[in-house]
């Protein structure tokens, strides 16, 4: 399955770019095929991997990953969820997008069987649990998520493990339905994942996705939203928090192409890296990599957006990327813009508190759940929310010791 989406022909859009080929100049113009071949070998010089340590991807990048392990998708059968195992064959799948890079191409064109999950009307959220393949393992999965129209549902996405994972997954909200999702990277230290995220929003239908990232030694995620008709309200928060050696990378594209849609992106990382070895054996700078690109298209009349990222330092050998884009093709819109701020820990939030008899550890506790509370809050599920504020916390506290 190869799309152009651009007026160039596929044999100047393929394997053949570093031959006379001109980048892109706008996200609308992205290649998009499941053939592995159609993408030439990145790297690490493109736009689109410039930020991106090639080598720690553990061969997805060039072929040399061989798929061999094997990654599980566990979900539940309650009331209102039917689970399916579908071949490649299935029309359903590449609903909601296709592969716009090499690693999303080979893992559609490597994983065995498709999870399929029609949510029809959940009394209650619905936890979908995927484990890695374990260490020295890699493994490609792809998994849909669907809703019916006019039904609600509440997913909780959790992916943990070791080994190296490449995965599609595609959420498709059919008129009128309202899906609240919850994504968390809670990754052992080995772990290598990168997923290319495809999200299709019905006419009249909200989505609600907060992405939460906190383990791994690399993970890069790549979500894409896409409008099935008017109306369409899409909302797209994340946390990540890195310490020393991790790669955190965020790249989102909103594509307005249908009149009357919204979309809301808010992302906040935390970074503290620390000078050496830590007894886990980590070492290197923190890292995080945000790239948000907007684009409302020329039929996308009345459109409304905002995305912001923010990134708090928290210590020396951290480093935020942050690149927000906003591409507006016509004037009738109701409102668009972008921000990005990138600062250090506040010393003067941190002696107001410490004059306050806080100790200086819990006062930066404080500080940073303060800055991750806008998105925690907004998790639908009181359990979820309190065991990932934990989780935070620990994450502060591994500096510290």
């Amino acid at each position: 399955m190869t799309e152009v989406v651009s007026g160039l022909a596929p044999e100047l859009k393929g394997a053949k770019r570093g031959q006379g080929y001109v980048p892109e100049a706008s996200a609308g113009e992205r290649f998009r095929s499941t053939d592995v071949a159609a993408f030439e070998v990145p790297g690490g010089r493109e736009e689109n991997w410039r930020f991106t340590p090639m080598k720690r991807l553990r061969g997805l990048h060039d072929g040399t990953a061989t798929f061999a392990g094997t990654a599980s998708v566990d979900v539940p059968a309650v009331e209102g969820v039917t689970i399916e195992q579908v071949g490649r064959e299935d029309p359903r799948l590449g609903e909601a997008g296709i592969p716009q890079d090499r690693i999303a191409a080979a893992a559609w064109s490597a994983f065995r069987e498709a999870t399929v999950v029609t949510l029809d009307g959940t009394p209650g959220p619905v936890t979908v649990t995927v484990d890695g393949p374990g260490a020295g393992e890699s493994a490609a999965l792809h998994l849909q998520l669907r809703t019916t129209p006019h039904t609600e549902a509440t997913v909780i996405l959790v992916q943990r493990g070791s080994g190296v994972l490449a995965d599609n997954l595609e959420v498709v909200l059919g008129d009128g339905s309202r899906l609240n999702l919850v994504v968390t990277e809670e990754w052992a230290d080995d772990a290598v994942h990168v997923a290319a995220h495809h999200l299709l929003v019905g006419r009249d239908a909200t989505l609600r996705a907060i992405s939460v990232a906190l383990g791994g030694d690399l993970v890069r995620v790549s979500p894409t939203v896409r409008y099935a008709g008017p109306g369409g309200d899409a909302e797209l928060l994340g946390l990540g928090f890195a310490d020393a050696g991790q790669h955190l990378e965020q790249r989102l594209l909103v594509d307005h192409a249908t009149p009357n849609c919204k979309s809301n992106v808010l992302y906040k990382n935390a970074l503290q890296g620390v000078k050496g070895t830590l007894t886990s054996g980590r070492q290197g700078d923190a890292h995080t990599v945000w790239i948000g690109d907007v684009l409302i298209r020329a039929a996308a009349e009345n459109t409304e957006t905002f995305e912001f990222n923010r990134n708090l330092v928290l210590t020396e050998h951290a480093r935020a990327d942050s690149v927000p884009n906003l591409e507006i093709e016509t004037g009738e819109i109701a409102g668009a813009g972008h921000a990005s701020a990138t600062g250090r820990f506040d010393d003067e939030q941190l002696f107001y508190l410490q004059s306050r008899g806080i100790p200086e550890d819990v006062a930066r506790r404080l500080v940073v759940r303060g800055f991750f509370g806008e998105v925690l809050h907004k998790i639908p599920v009181p359990e979820l929310r309190d065991r990932l504020e934990a989780a935070v916390e620990a994450e502060l506290a591994i500096a510290g010791a």
